[in-house]
């Protein structure tokens, strides 16, 4: 059960950071950004895993502007191919001695039906297969240590679209939802952690999940881009009352980064109603998620899909 923890955890209670080197993916913008960004200020090295260099070298500069002697740079990556994936392994793995946090944050929402370029569905190819694969390829460079954590970012929304189907992860045998395909996404976030931390030796490194709750980003706008003008409507009017600054969502992703009182196997969110708003304290995720055969079977068939198996 989680262990009673402060109430009010605040970007002031991240250690001293200085030595240590934070990849973080997506982290040109959103809750990303904000992590990298807090990290940096607290004397970490982090580097801007993503898709979009222009926009991350763009972000990398505002993170100088306010950490001037923070060390950042940019690797290119596009989770959705498992071949840059590799590529950006191999960079990573040629610049970065070590890493002592791989924070797997970005990812997909609500997309219309597509694939990656693997072939398999945009959102599951993405946030769950593509942070597999790249956690496979870098895990050897993270110190024996409880310090070193891989933080993989999930969602409330991991409880949406019923039971996962592991044997039509790509929708080929019913019709394509793009909700549930979102949900069992970051369910399949969490049931990787929770594998990977059964894996993991005691002395560390620590696989943690967490959930910003309901933050302001521009992926969640984005998201709902794709809904009704009625849905779009009734949502802006609501906005404030659900969601949180994209600062405050980053709260949970940076505890458990860099709590020394973090445990493996934990999932971190906001403390606030429906784990919406507020500060981050350790929560539990969805009955399905901490199914040990179903973890087992998605951990196969994703060594099976991306052909990486893990230095475990």
């Amino acid at each position: 059960m989680p262990q009673s923890k402060p109430a009010r955890w605040t970007a002031r209670d991240i250690p001293d950071q200085h030595g240590r080197t934070a990849v973080i993916t997506g982290a040109n913008t959103g809750l990303g950004f904000e992590t990298a960004k807090a990290l940096a200020l607290r004397g970490a090295s982090v580097v801007l895993a993503v898709r979009d260099t222009g926009k991350g070298e763009r972000a990398a500069e505002e993170i100088a502007l306010a950490a001037p002697t923070a060390r950042v740079r940019v690797q290119h990556l596009d989770l959705s191919s498992l071949a840059s994936v590799r590529a950006a392994a191999e960079e990573l793995r040629s610049t970065c001695p070590r890493i002592d946090m791989l924070i797997n944050n970005a990812g997909l929402m609500y997309t219309p039906h597509r694939t990656t370029t693997d072939g398999h569905e945009l959102q599951f190819g993405t946030n769950h297969l593509g942070h597999f694969a790249l956690t496979g390829l870098l895990l050897d460079l993270l110190p024996a240590s409880r310090a070193s954590r891989v933080v993989t970012v999930s969602s409330a929304g991991h409880r949406m679209g019923g039971p996962i189907d592991l044997n039509d992860l790509d929708w080929q045998r019913r019709p394509y939802d793009r909700t549930a395909a979102y949900g069992h996404s970051k369910l399949a976030n969490l049931m990787f952690t929770y594998e990977l931390q059964r894996r993991l030796p005691a002395s560390g490194p620590l696989a943690v999940a967490a959930h910003p709750g309901g933050a302001d980003t521009t992926g969640s706008r984005n998201a709902m881009s794709h809904s009704s003008p009625l849905t779009r409507a009734a949502f802006a009017a609501i906005r404030p009352l659900l969601l949180q600054s994209p600062e405050m969502g980053a709260l949970p992703v940076l505890r458990a980064a860099t709590d020394p009182d973090v445990h493996g196997g934990e999932y971190y969110g906001p403390r606030g109603f429906q784990q919406s708003k507020g500060h981050p304290k350790a929560v539990r995720s969805s009955p399905q998620s901490y199914d040990a055969t179903l973890q087992l079977r998605l951990w196969s068939l994703s060594e099976d899909l991306t052909s990486i198996k893990f230095p475990l």
